[in-house]
């Protein structure tokens, strides 16, 4: 039987990059006491979520993927404690801007970094302004006895990001997060839908879903948690609501998953030649 455990972390964060970084690697090393051998951390952890203004000052937070401090600290704490850790951060590459992922692994090398792919831009998550659309398409990892798929925030929301991985081979669908209140509307509350959307990712692709955001209240806007792990069927295995610090940790049976997932048919039953229509522009 295959199995393996994983973790979700759910944290605030503060202007003090340092302490952001001692405050993630602590948890970190809560849930790899707690036997994960994935531990997820929230997007965009070396500091307050920056998007929700467009000032041009913020770009000089942005660093290659050698030299972030978020990148560094967590090849470090990956390698010491011999964990895999999908670590989020702001890439500069030349003159280019990136809302990235690096894949750090058990030996504290970088498997791989994915740029995120979907770029949102509204009031309180003006991306675009920071962000080219990633180029490195969508990325999957071997890794723990199975195979990793990482999408960013807004990848979440698209069925297509998750299918995606599925047919690349991913066996567990990762989702670090930044999200929370609406500026435009303050009596939005999309943390249900948020939800939702992952967890039919879940069922329609009869795969696990591990998602990590974090939360407090930043310059008026407040970031609502609710991180959560569930199973292939979409059940809930560990979950947050909106104010807790710690960490979610489960395992999750991989063996049983590819049972459930042949047996659904949804992969038998696809009609590719039926979807051209996905592939264009509106």
């Amino acid at each position: 039987m295959t199995t393996i455990t994983v973790a979700a972390l759910q944290l605030a964060f503060t202007e003090d990059t340092a302490e952001n970084i001692r405050n993630v690697s602590d948890l970190v090393r809560e849930a790899a006491s707690k036997g994960a051998q994935v531990v997820l951390p929230p997007e965009l952890f070396e500091g307050p979520y920056f998007c929700r203004v467009e000032d041009e000052s913020l770009f000089a937070t942005a660093k290659p993927t050698a030299e972030h401090p978020s990148v560094l600290a967590m090849q470090a704490l990956a390698e010491e404690l011999g964990i895999w850790i999908p670590t989020s951060f702001f890439e500069r590459e030349g003159p280019h801007h990136y809302n990235s992922l690096a894949m750090i692994g058990p030996d504290g090398e970088v498997a791989g970094v994915y740029r995120k792919s979907h770029i949102p831009d509204g009031p309180g998550y003006e991306e675009k302004f920071y962000f080219r659309p990633g180029n490195t398409g969508f990325k999957v990892w071997p890794g723990a006895g199975t195979t990793l798929g990482v999408g960013v925030c807004w990848d979440q929301w698209y069925p297509e990001t998750a299918r995606a991985m599925m047919l690349m081979g991913a066996e567990i669908l990762f989702y670090p997060t930044a999200i929370g209140s609406e500026p435009h509307d303050p009596d939005l509350d999309t943390s249900r839908l948020w939800r939702r959307a992952m967890i039919g990712h879940a069922v329609s692709n009869v795969v696990p879903v591990v998602a990590a955001n974090r939360i407090g209240t930043e310059c008026g806007q407040r970031f609502y948690g609710h991180s959560f792990i569930c199973d292939e069927r979409g059940d809930m295995l560990a979950e947050f609501g909106a104010e807790e610090t710690g960490v979610l940790v489960a395992t999750l049976d991989i063996d049983q998953a590819r049972r459930h997932r042949a047996a659904f048919g949804f992969f038998r039953d696809r009609r590719p030649e039926l979807y051209r229509r996905l592939s264009e522009d509106v």
